[in-house]
């Protein structure tokens, strides 16, 4: 049988879009379907913007520390409109630069809408038909809102960006990585931030102890955050007037602020599990994601669709219906742009290039862009002493560039080593920058470094990460 092209790719994120140029660099004939922008959450909604407004936010204490260290600067105010405009130009220069990689890979780009007719066949809502002898599914994570009445009401991460003008408070819902990066940004920016999470600490999954600083620091750079708590009730601010001044707002001076009555992002009134009613120029929901694996015809077809609505697939990224694959969000494996790029190589090295590759999902480094940010790879301390005797090592101190300025921040330097093998299990930082240290040390880890490899290690002093090479002795073992 023969089809009009050997691969069709639904959806032009980093995954997708890496996908159909490695496939096309094999000579094969590849055609690709985006129905919004092509680059994705990462590139237009999620990682690309969100660095860059965490970026911005930095600046906020920049004049205070240059006082300290001698330089006579005065403080500043925050433009977002200059800011914004700068932003989405930015955003349209990268969705051009994918654009012309597409196309100048020999990948024919449809920006259209895609739905499977059956395992080889794709409808696009333009009206055309692709036959395809494989397709591949890329079309990413959406954010979710709660299922709580007006919560219509509220923003979630992929409005931030569009926001034509900067609430004055927020309430954001939600402890996970989003909820506390977007705290952090909106902080620095300087919006009241007032945080809800219905758990005892944020940042669930990662190391109980780095995730205990960064809650504290938020907290001392004036982040109101409520642990234990979540809305149980919202509204519009305009349908509950008269409680103005116990709330400590002026609804009538909100208009023009954020949409208007009825529109996500008006002024609204909540009311949290502790009773505590409060108004809010904005709230921001910021409670997970969903595969977006809906209208796609998947499940007509005999592919798996699992609780979350994730594809399933096997370590081939290869769904029940053998011409059908699945990478990156949609399979809810590891949630990372740099892993949906990694499925993608795998992807076309398997079908492609007669090289069968799973996908290695194991010791992925990843980062934090809270302020300071939080960088791991490997296991949590809580994780590891489940599985093995282990010894940890920590230090938590205050940085040279902190300390001289009078600033209160720690980091934390932290090593989880196996007591049998001595292997460094785990690597967890908290401190500027830590992202770019975590990669590094992800190196070693992944390399399976022991702790004597570290500790053979010089020192780059001073530095705060030459705390991973000098940390004799254990704090404690487990």
């Amino acid at each position: 049988m023969s089809f009009d092209v050997d691969l069709f790719v639904i959806g032009g994120g980093s995954g997708g879009v890496r996908a159909a140029r490695m496939a096309a660099a094999t000579g094969a004939k590849v055609a690709l379907a985006e129905d919004s922008r092509l680059g994705g959450t990462c590139v237009i909604r999620g990682c690309v913007p969100k660095k860059l407004m965490v970026f911005a936010s930095t600046f906020r204490d920049m004049p205070t520390e240059a006082r300290a260290y001698g330089w006579d600067i005065a403080d500043g105010g925050f433009d977002w409109s200059a800011f914004r405009g700068k932003l989405h130009a930015e955003l349209d220069r990268l969705e051009g630069v994918y654009r012309r990689l597409l196309e100048g890979s020999g990948v024919v780009v449809h920006d259209a809408r895609a739905r499977l007719v059956d395992a080889h066949t794709v409808a696009l809502s333009d009206g055309g038909r692709v036959t395809a002898k494989h397709i591949l599914v890329a079309t990413g994570g959406r954010p979710e809102r709660p299922d709580l009445p007006n919560a219509h009401l509220g923003l979630v991460s992929d409005d931030v960006f569009l926001l034509e003008k900067l609430p004055k408070s927020v309430l954001i819902i939600g402890g996970g990585f989003i909820a506390c990066e977007m705290a952090c940004i909106l902080n620095g920016l300087g919006v009241k931030v007032t945080q809800f999470y219905r758990g005892a600490q944020i940042l669930r999954g990662f190391d109980d102890e780095a995730r205990g600083l960064v809650a504290e620091a938020m907290k001392e750079q004036g982040i109101d955050l409520h642990l234990g708590t979540n809305i149980v009730e919202m509204a519009e601010a305009a349908a509950v007037k008269g409680h103005e001044a116990e709330m400590g707002a002026d609804v009538s001076q909100m208009a023009d602020l954020l949409p208007k009555s009825g529109e996500k992002g008006c002024p609204v009134w909540v009311k949290s599990t502790n009773g505590h009613e409060a108004v809010f120029d904005a709230v921001l929901f910021a409670t997970g994601r969903a595969p977006n694996s809906t209208g796609l015809g998947l499940e007509d077809l005999g592919v798996a669709i699992g609780r979350r609505g994730e594809i399933v697939v096997d370590d081939y990224s290869q769904t029940a219906v053998p011409s059908i694959y699945a990478i990156g969000d949609v399979t809810n494996r590891v949630n990372l742009t740099p892993v949906a790029i990694r499925e993608g190589m795998a992807f076309s090295k398997t079908v492609f290039e007669g090289e069968p590759t799973p996908v290695d999902h194991d010791l992925i480094p990843a980062a934090v862009f809270t302020q300071p940010e939080l960088g791991t790879v490997g296991l949590t301390e809580e994780a590891a002493r489940d599985q093995e005797p282990i010894e940890v090592y920590a230090t938590s101190f205050r940085p040279m560039r902190s300390a001289f300025a009078g600033a209160n921040a720690r980091v934390l330097m932290k090593l989880i080593v196996s007591q049998k093998t001595r292997k460094v299990l785990g690597c967890h930082i908290v401190a500027p920058e830590a992202g770019e240290m975590i990669q590094m040390a992800a190196i070693a880890v992944k390399m399976g470094a022991t702790k004597e490899d570290f500790d053979r290690t010089v020192a780059v002093h001073p530095t705060m990460a030459e705390e991973l090479v000098t940390m004799r002795a254990p704090v404690r073992r487990g």
